[in-house]
């Protein structure tokens, strides 16, 4: 088994392998005995990459080659099955930042979603580190787990998933005060910041990942009105490619622009008030109780996906998982005799 989330040498049985063929079509396959990837430019068997290096190319039986590349992170959480929307690349970077994420965090994840941040996070901390996911749903749980353990090609020994409600599950899984930080990728994550606050070690750090204007008004109004934090940062991350080939250099004319604001906060030690609190109460809060009502999760718009599909991605993801730990089983020998 290995432990290491971005393994080197050889091509082998079970590995996850990014394919970039003619006008740079992708393709991500993972690599079976027997398999093969058909397009319409003809086919490629599985068994000509094992025991090639990393930056290899192939060719089909078209003629075509193909460049093949072990995934990075990034590509690997674009391509992976989902049970839920997954955290970009973009803004997993920018909590891993905003959030201090550093190794050996204990860290507290909720919801779990498809296991993209998870993946980032796991990285983060570290073997010495802890990460504990709360999901409420069992089959986006499922889903994550798979994920994970594909890209791993085992399932981390520190990280810990529970199915369940944070505000009811948390006081139960850690001990008040021992937690470093909280990330909470929710339609209403203001309902958890009691539980959180208490979780929290002084000086520990709670970020909010949402993605409307009014979810972002009401957590950083509850941030404010519970006085256990300092006041609430909020940013959003928006990225814009360039073209660069030769003396055209523009920028490109799609961008990944809005996909959600960010919003920290750092738990106060007990009885503290910051200085700026001294200075001014606290204002009241500027909505009414009309106004909460738009911010219910019905409200602000759940985007559900279908039991059909559901059911699919959960094989999708079964079906990588279990390739990644024949892969991890091989030791990394070289399967091509």
């Amino acid at each position: 088994m290995t432990d290491d989330l971005q393994p080197r040498g050889p091509f082998r049985y079970g590995d996850r392998v990014q394919l970039t063929g003619p006008k740079g079509r992708m393709h991500t396959i993972t690599l079976r005995e027997g398999g093969e990837l058909h397009t319409h430019h003809g086919v490629l068997r599985h068994d000509v990459l094992v025991g090639q290096p990393d930056g290899s190319v192939a060719t089909n039986s078209g003629g075509h080659e193909y460049l093949a590349l072990r995934p990075l992170l990034r590509d690997f959480v674009m391509s992976m099955p989902r049970g839920a929307a997954i955290v970009y690349p973009k803004d997993a970077a920018q909590i891993l930042a905003a959030g201090d994420i550093f190794p050996g965090a204990t860290v507290v994840e909720a919801g779990v979603g498809s296991g993209a941040l998870s993946l980032w996070l796991l990285r983060a901390i570290g073997a010495e580190g802890r990460l504990l996911s709360f999901e409420r749903r069992a089959e986006f749980a499922e889903v994550a787990e798979a994920n994970v353990t594909t890209f791993s090609g085992s399932r981390p020994g520190n990280w810990d998933v529970v199915v369940g409600d944070l505000v009811e599950s948390l006081p139960d899984a850690v001990a008040p005060g021992s937690v470093d930080r909280v990330v909470l990728d929710m339609l209403a994550p203001w309902e958890c910041i009691d539980v959180v606050a208490d979780a929290l070690a002084p000086g520990g750090v709670v970020l909010c990942y949402i993605a409307t204007a009014t979810q972002l008004s009401r957590v950083a109004e509850y941030l404010r009105g519970t006085g256990l934090f300092t006041d609430p940062e909020a940013s959003e991350t928006m990225i814009r490619g360039w073209h660069v080939e030769g003396l055209a250099v523009r920028p490109d004319h799609r961008m990944v622009a809005h996909t959600g604001f960010l919003v920290t906060a750092r738990r106060l030690a007990p009885g503290a008030v910051p200085p700026d609190v001294r200075k001014r109460a606290l204002k009241k809060p500027s909505y009414a109780d009309e106004d909460v009502e738009l911010w219910t999760p019905g409200a602000v718009g759940d985007r559900e996906i279908t039991d059909k599909n559901l059911r699919k991605r959960m094989r999708e993801a079964q079906r990588a998982a279990d390739g990644a730990r024949i892969a991890a089983e091989s030791g990394g020998e070289d399967d091509s005799a």
